[in-house]
């Protein structure tokens, strides 16, 4: 199950969101957003979990938790719309 993390603090990098999620269960792997062109933290990333029952178990746990100074909104993600068309 993929799982996107929304109010990331500016220090949790995709090392930290990994360590944090792999308490609940494998992870197979993570994300950190970060601006093209700038270079900075855009505050959000994914998470790939391999069970989806760890991941709920997950996404229950941390949801609302405070993470770096921030409470952190851990959801389920959308899949992605890719356009075809170019």
């Amino acid at each position: 199950m993929n799982l996107v993390v929304k109010n990331l603090s500016d220090s949790v990098n995709a090392y930290y969101l990994e360590i944090l999620f792999t308490k609940y269960g494998e992870v197979v792997s993570t994300k950190v957003l970060y601006d093209r062109h700038t270079g900075e933290h855009k505050g959000m990333g994914f998470v790939e979990m391999t069970k989806d029952d760890e991941a709920q178990t997950a996404m229950e746990e941390l949801n609302g938790k405070e993470i770096g100074g921030k409470a952190i909104v851990v959801e389920k993600a959308k899949p992605r719309k890719v356009n075809i068309w170019g």
